[in-house]
């Protein structure tokens, strides 16, 4: 991949996901659209920073109708992780995603971890379990917020670039490897929240749709009151994605606030335990 093809990737896997959204719908919940214009933007930037970073591990898939699939990983210290893979919507099965996915887990030569956030979709599923992810449900908590619920939330303040050793320091504890240069595109787009007391540290980045992103901290009472601050900076809908059952005080932040829970893809591991306490991202990890 270069960057002069991430425009068209990221319309790829638009809608890729988008017919998988709209396939695999629950009744109760509203109709899939496709990304905002907002959400565009930040995923370009995203991927054009994966590109910059791991050039190795970012690759395309073309035909005469140009490009049929779309991979993109990254290494981070002794980490790999897949950030997006996707075949574009009525080429799945053709063999297209397989070469795909084999060159992007070459790019994991000498790492002793591997991450990746799973959709529920079962052919995907299949495919992870096979390259020896184990898989983790990740549960999904959603749902309009009532501001009376939210406690008055001390310790936390705004975070800067000058937190990215914490961060790291926090992110090797939980998941055995730092997010480095990752930190710096994120202060770029999102907003961080820090935690930094005697007792324990931790950081929270709120998205640009006011959600929280990417939660990780030294103990669950950190935890418990960064998700709290980033629910009370973010919007009238909130949503805590991607939890697995290790955090199992992010459910009962969840509950105290009312959400609604349900169970929406995996968490795919190799070489390693759930993080905790830790919400991950679905790119980022």
């Amino acid at each position: 991949m270069t960057l002069d093809d991430v425009p068209a990737a990221e319309r790829l896997s638009d809608a890729a996901f988008f017919e998988l959204d709209s396939r695999q719908r629950r009744v109760t919940e509203p109709d899939p659209q496709p990304r905002s214009p907002a959400h565009q933007a930040t995923w370009e930037s995203r991927t054009a920073h994966f590109v910059r970073t791991d050039p190795a591990g970012c690759w395309v898939a073309e035909d005469d109708t140009g490009m049929v699939g779309m991979v993109t990983s990254f290494r981070r210290e002794t980490l790999w992780c897949l950030a997006t893979y996707a075949v574009r919507p009525g080429l799945q099965g053709a063999g297209i995603g397989r070469p795909l996915l084999a060159a992007a887990m070459d790019h994991a030569r000498g790492c002793t971890r591997a991450a990746l956030a799973s959709s529920a979709d079962p052919k995907a599923v299949r495919v992870y379990h096979r390259a020896g992810f184990a898989l983790h449900p990740q549960m999904h908590l959603t749902g309009p917020l009532d501001r009376s619920l939210l406690p008055v939330v001390t310790k936390v303040r705004e975070g800067s670039a000058s937190d990215i050793d914490l961060m790291d320091s926090v992110d090797r504890a939980a998941r055995g490897a730092g997010h480095g240069p990752d930190h710096e595109w994120m202060l770029g787009v999102w907003r961080l929240l820090v935690s930094d007391t005697t007792t324990g540290s931790g950081y929270a980045y709120v998205d640009e749709r006011g959600r929280l992103a990417l939660l990780g901290a030294s103990n669950r009472r950190t935890a418990t009151r960064l998700l709290w601050a980033a629910l009370a900076e973010g919007g009238e809908h909130a949503a805590i994605t991607h939890v697995t059952g290790a955090n199992q005080w992010a459910l009962d932040v969840g509950f105290a606030a009312r959400l609604h829970l349900t169970q929406e893809g995996y968490l795919g591991l190799r070489g390693m335990k759930p993080p905790v306490p830790y919400v991950h991202h679905g790119a980022l990890l």
